[in-house]
């Protein structure tokens, strides 16, 4: 299959690409998310790639959609930030479109597209992380999109990690994402700003401001890159919340390569050094079993666009 166009669609932009066989996108175009409309989304996501349709010779659409997509990658059955719920996005997109349209979670999209054109591209098997206000996760076994009996798999910020701790948006508590993300990232560092100590003051002070309530994650990132203990100590413990849940992980499905991608893989080192110490520390029999490598994310902002692309062309996979 020649160019497809992958359209990854956030809470509030629709990003829309030309995209080659190579993982290279040729063109762009972008739409606002009227995200509390179904019929106004659908609509958005048709007109941009309508647009791409009229200017170049395009076989497949793929969408990269955050929440439950159904087996048959056609259906949302339910999206945390939108207003779909059991929503036939492929068909009613490929109805207006006449061309073929599959669905996909954004993660998977995500971690397919760091698999097959970014950093785990020599790897058949992989775990991909993307650490942002939550956590998104995608597995690919021998070659393979890991998708589950009903297209749900790989919800990996939702492994519990502690029995009765925080709150989960998702209903639950004590979910990964609520210790090892960047939501969990700031509400330590404002925690710690509310709680008079001097280090956080000084954290505060760098970062330009003296409110606790606008400290964010990048403002960490950036005082922590700039020698701030306070901050070099957040991304730390995040670091090792990361660590720990990837052993468990690791143990479930034995990859050779985990990418970490997200707003919060903005770090680096300052992040991957603690996370990598503490994933050596858990992972169970870690004397006597090969350890998988770590890289981070290659692909950046377009890793979903790149992935919905590319899954456009491929049938649904069978594990």
């Amino acid at each position: 299959m020649g160019l497809t166009i992958g359209i990854d669609v956030g809470g509030t932009k629709i990003a829309a690409g030309v995209v080659d066989a190579d993982g290279t996108i040729g063109a762009r175009t972008h739409r606002d998310t009227p995200a509390d409309s179904v019929d106004a989304t659908a609509a958005a996501i048709v007109d941009a790639a309508a647009e791409l349709i009229a200017a170049h010779e395009v076989e497949a659409v793929g969408i990269g959609a955050a929440g439950f997509v159904s087996s048959d990658r056609s259906t949302v059955l339910f999206a945390p930030n939108l207003a779909w719920r059991d929503e036939p996005l492929g068909a009613r997109v490929a109805e207006q479109l006449k061309i073929p349209v599959v669905v996909e979670n954004d993660a998977n999209a995500a971690a397919w597209g760091e698999f097959a054109f970014g950093a785990a591209r020599a790897a058949e098997h992989m775990v991909c992380i993307t650490v942002g206000t939550g956590i998104g996760g995608g597995v690919v076994i021998d070659g393979e999109l890991l998708r589950g009996a009903h297209g749900v798999a790989a919800e990996l910020g939702h492994m519990r990690v502690v029995p009765g701790g925080h709150r989960c948006g998702c209903g639950a508590r004590g979910c990964w994402e609520q210790y090892a993300s960047g939501r969990a990232l700031v509400r330590e560092g404002r925690a710690q700003a509310e709680s008079g100590s001097l280090a956080a003051a000084q954290m505060l002070s760098v970062c330009g401001i003296t409110d606790p309530a606008e400290l964010t994650g990048p403002m960490i990132t950036e005082a922590a890159a700039a020698g701030d203990p306070c901050a070099m100590e957040l991304l730390e413990d995040l670091g090792r919340w990361l660590g720990e849940g990837l052993a468990s992980i690791a143990t479930l499905f034995d990859p050779s390569t985990i990418v970490i991608g997200g707003g919060v893989s903005a770090a680096k080192e300052l992040l991957m050094k603690s996370a990598q110490v503490a994933f050596e520390k858990h992972l169970p029999a870690r004397s006597n079993r090969p350890h998988p490598s770590f890289g981070l994310a290659e692909l950046g902002n377009d890793a979903g666009l790149i992935g919905a692309a590319d899954l456009a062309r491929r049938p649904v996979p069978v594990l």
